[in-house]
């Protein structure tokens, strides 16, 4: 296809930077005025849960289009450890265009579920239908980015305009609904029931070349969004369902939080609150033997539970604690590498934690009892490798420095802001102050306040910019989530996780065997998928099988979360490992050699949560 031209993209691009920050900017602010409104003055304001939901859409769907301009969505892509330069590109062009195949018949299913679906209700003074445009026009726009993705010129530059051409005609059952509603002409019915058995003929062989492109790099949100357009198709069913399922996916108040406390771990990575915690835990615990194991797991935990991704820790935080273990206090380097790869995603299991927000909302659990319900094994978790590190260094015999009041107190001081973060959050959770929205929102106005005006670690003008570098991780996100919703209602319409748990029932009857069998299962998992792609493809599978065998939800939610951590850790893929490898600059197999040692500890401490579920359901029970 023709590129725009650089001004023209470059006016796009701002346009969309700007509309997605003060998105997010307005849903922050409107969500806070809600509760100091409720709270001061025991009112709300109009129409606030309907704008709400409805700049959640708009931001989403903008930030799904700045990932893919970025080419950040978040896939599987095995693809990057092949060490065939030709052979990616081929992968990455081949992606491209069936991505932009599915992505322009997702756009062409908006318009009749606007005309048909949507009523024009009035969200404040704006019918529901403007809002809803975002969705043709989002993913049309995603449509013509992955068709230049491909790369293709010359005469190669007609396969990008094909797979337009077949993204049209695959949704046409939709285009003929919006034009003609349900008096369709006989003609055009009679071509719509050639698309819906020619669907039928090329299921199989298509569902297992879309799972291979998976392999190969095609996004897991474009994946899903296959899948469903072709099982939909191939069950003579209009794909239009998929636009009204991305709507209300992407128009979920229980969702909100997740790009609000996204944002709180950018402004805090983005900043040097990394730092001040560092130097503070250090003055803290540095007098203990193995006080700086402690203060590491602590900090890294800390980071991970606002991030909800390993990554960001280890690369934020990763380059500074190596220093000051490695260099400053005496650990074996490969102890040190060892040690923070694996305590890259140990915070997962601590509020506000954005994995089990998004379990709760997935399973229809309470939030708030999934939080609760994470807490004891997170501190199992945090204490076997305090334990373990505390061993290391009264062995090794590392050396203590002498507590000085007046450090501590400095240090204190300098990260106190931060430190008290969490304590607010847990106030606000546990005191039924304010919903989970209001405590993300509040959230990001405090760190901003923190980190923009109190510290000034981070520049008024810089401010957009971290709004821009968390877009891509919170469009991958909810583009995910709108598209497995889809695919999920059409899975439990086929009735077919009831039959997969009554055979499983009926093939294993002991629920320690089923816990031990989901266990190997999530580490595999674990080990290819990000967390939240394995949260929102996965875990719906799971969940019909857990109720079968009577683990309770909030057990099954925390065994998926701990059981990811792990796999994160696991060779031959596990993703921690090869973060750390690119940080440290040590070969994959180094750094799995540095980290077993802590991956049998941290295996124990799984099985302990998977096989005692009071470690879980303790602390839930209270809500």
């Amino acid at each position: 296809m023709e590129a725009a031209s650089p001004r023209r993209e470059s006016l796009l691009c701002r346009i969309e930077n700007w509309a997605c920050f003060l998105s997010f900017i307005i849903m922050t602010l409107l969500a806070a005025a809600e509760a100091a409104a409720r709270i001061f003055f025991n009112s709300g304001i109009p129409a606030s849960s309907g704008f709400l939901i409805h700049l959640l859409l708009a931001g989403g769907m903008l930030a799904g289009m700045i990932a893919t301009r970025s080419e950040e969505h978040l896939s599987i892509a095995l693809v990057q450890y092949f060490s065939q330069p030709g052979l990616k590109k081929r992968l990455h062009t081949l992606t491209s265009l069936l991505a932009a195949l599915i992505t322009t018949a997702i756009a062409c299913c908006g318009p009749a579920f606007i005309r048909i679906g949507l009523t024009g209700e009035m969200v404040g003074f704006i019918p529901d239908r403007v809002f809803a445009l975002i969705i043709p026009a989002g993913y049309m726009l995603i449509a013509v980015r992955f068709a230049r993705h491909a790369g293709l010129k010359g005469r190669m530059r007609v396969f990008p305009v094909l797979a337009i051409v077949l993204g049209i005609a695959l949704s046409f059952p939709s285009i003929a609904k919006f034009i003609w509603e349900y008096d369709v002409p006989p003609l055009v019915q009679a071509f719509c029931d050639f698309l819906y058995a020619l669907s039928r003929i090329v299921k199989i062989p298509a569902v297992v070349f879309l799972l291979l492109c998976a392999l190969g790099g095609l996004p897991i949100f474009a994946v899903m969004g296959g899948l469903v357009l072709l099982l939909l198709e191939s069950s003579a069913i209009p794909v239009d369902v998929v636009a009204t399922d991305i709507y209300f996916a992407l128009t979920n108040e229980s969702i909100i939080a997740i790009p609000l406390f996204t944002l709180v771990g950018f402004f805090l990575s983005e900043s040097k609150a990394g730092f001040r915690l560092v130097a503070c835990f250090r003055s803290l615990f540095s007098w203990i033997p193995g006080g700086m194991i402690i203060a590491t797991v602590f900090i890294c935990a800390f980071f991970t539970s606002f991030t909800g991704a390993s990554g960001v820790t280890i690369l934020a935080l990763g380059g500074i604690l190596y220093s000051i273990l490695a260099e400053h206090v005496g650990y074996p380097r490969k102890f040190a590498i060892g040690l923070l790869t694996s305590v890259g995603s140990i915070g997962l299991l601590f509020p506000p934690s954005l994995p089990l927000i998004l379990v709760g909302a997935m399973t229809g659990t309470d939030i708030f009892r999934m939080l609760a319900g994470g807490f004891i094994p997170g501190i199992i978790l945090v204490l076997s490798v305090i334990i373990f590190g505390i061993a290391i260094s009264i062995r090794i015999k590392i050396p203590v420095e002498p507590f000085k009041l007046s450090s501590a107190l400095i240090s204190l001081k300098g990260s106190i802001w931060e430190i008290l973060l969490p304590f607010l959050l847990v106030a606000g959770y546990f005191l039924g102050i304010l919903s989970l929205v209001e405590i993300g929102a509040v959230a990001l106005i405090y760190i901003f306040i923190v980190e923009v005006l109190v510290h000034r670690d981070i520049p008024i003008k810089k401010v957009p910019g971290v709004f821009l570098k968390a877009a891509p991780i919170i469009g991958g996100i909810l583009a995910i989530l709108a598209l497995s919703q889809s695919l999920s209602y059409y899975i439990v319409d086929t009735n077919a996780p009831a039959e997969l748990a009554k055979w499983m029932r009926e093939t294993i009857e002991s629920r320690y065997i089923f816990l031990l069998l989901l266990n190997l299962a999530l580490l595999v998992v674990g080990c290819l998928m990000d967390i939240f792609s394995a949260i929102l493809i996965v875990l719906p599978l799971i969940t019909p099988l857990g109720a079968a065998y009577g683990v309770d939800p909030v057990h099954l939610g925390v065994i998926f979360i701990i059981n990811l951590e792990l796999g994160f850790l696991t060779p031959p893929v596990g993703l921690n490992l090869f973060l750390a490898s690119y940080r440290f600059e040590k070969s994959f197999v180094e750094i799995c050699r540095h980290v077993f040692p802590f991956l049998i500890i941290q295996f124990v401490a799984v099985m302990l949560v998977t096989y005692i579920p009071f470690l879980s359901t303790f602390l839930a029970g209270y809500f």
